[in-house]
């Protein structure tokens, strides 16, 4: 019986990667809708030309919402592997979880009375 080297297996599964990836790109090429509308090419496709320039300001706002959201989506994925081992860190582990949520906590508190997630 006949063990690979490990990079020989990683040579393996490199070349899998490049013919599964590829094929898959054959694939969806010979298989999807093809349209010869020289309207496809626009950057837009609803049909209304565009009025003005593209570059715009946007509020505030719509930044501090997005960095809002962000910290919590961070946040949780830091909680699933904390609740993965939770068992194992003990007391320690809880108190600085705790310390964490206290912060982004604060955070929060100080995004409210700022009127962060008032949508004007």
């Amino acid at each position: 019986m006949y063990i690979m080297s490990n990079s020989a297996l990683f040579l393996v599964a490199l070349l899998t990667a490049i013919f599964m990836v590829g094929a898959a790109l054959i694939i969806a090429k010979l298989l999807a809708p093809h349209s010869r509308n020289r309207l496809k090419g626009e950057p837009y496709e609803c049909g209304i030309p565009t009025r003005g320039t593209s570059w715009m300001q946007f509020r505030v706002g719509y930044y501090l919402f997005a960095i809002l959201y962000l910290i919590f989506d961070v946040e949780t994925v830091l909680l699933f592997p904390w609740a993965t081992v939770v068992k194992d860190l003990g007391i320690n582990g809880l108190v600085c979880v705790g310390f964490f949520l206290l912060i982004l906590t604060l955070g929060l508190a100080y995004a409210w009375k700022k009127g962060a997630l008032k949508w004007k």
